[in-house]
């Protein structure tokens, strides 16, 4: 069974386009839509269900018409909206060069201060400021840290797990 780790979140499906079962995706950023797919994974009552890729026809930069594998109709279509779509994260990295702005990436990386202490995994990325945050959990608290290359030590993805430097005092109680 694939991991909630082992995916990334793309974007999201719209509504069914015509009558030949195409459905209109929209993705979070133009790099998602241009990354060469042969299916993807929509979230289907919490799980990721792999879908498989027919056509793929670009109405905007990140807007698409895409066609699946056995959703022949607009009624089989119309199951497959307002549902959340995701790629593996192995394509996302070999194919996209990670650019600063895409902190998303690292949900699900696990977080380990200069002095080795765990302080949780990446649950979530708040942007909706300038100042972009990593909301970290714990089994005992939440932890909103700066996502900044300033306070990146070390990136091991193979285990999915951020070396941070951070300033006193930021995570104390």
């Amino acid at each position: 069974m694939i991991s909630e780790k082992d995916i990334l979140q793309v974007g999201r499906t719209q509504k069914p386009y015509g009558i030949k079962g195409e459905i209109i995706m929209l993705f979070h950023k133009a790099e998602y839509a241009e990354l060469d797919r042969e299916y993807y994974f929509l979230e289907i009552e919490g799980l990721p269900v792999p879908f498989f890729v027919e056509e793929f026809t670009f109405s905007t930069n990140v807007s698409v018409r895409v066609k699946f594998a056995d959703v022949n109709d607009e009624k089989s279509a119309s199951r497959y909206v307002n549902l959340d779509v995701y790629l593996p994260r192995e394509l996302a990295t070999l194919e996209q060069k990670q650019s600063e702005d895409d902190w998303n990436y690292f949900v699900g990386y696990t977080i380990m201060d200069q002095h080795g202490v765990n302080l949780g995994t990446i649950e979530e990325v708040d942007d909706s400021t300038q100042n972009i945050l990593f909301i970290v959990k714990n089994e005992e608290r939440e932890h909103l840290i700066p996502a900044t290359d300033d306070f990146i030590a070390a990136i091991d993805e193979e285990n999915k797990i951020i070396e941070m430097y951070l300033p006193e005092g930021l995570t104390d109680e």
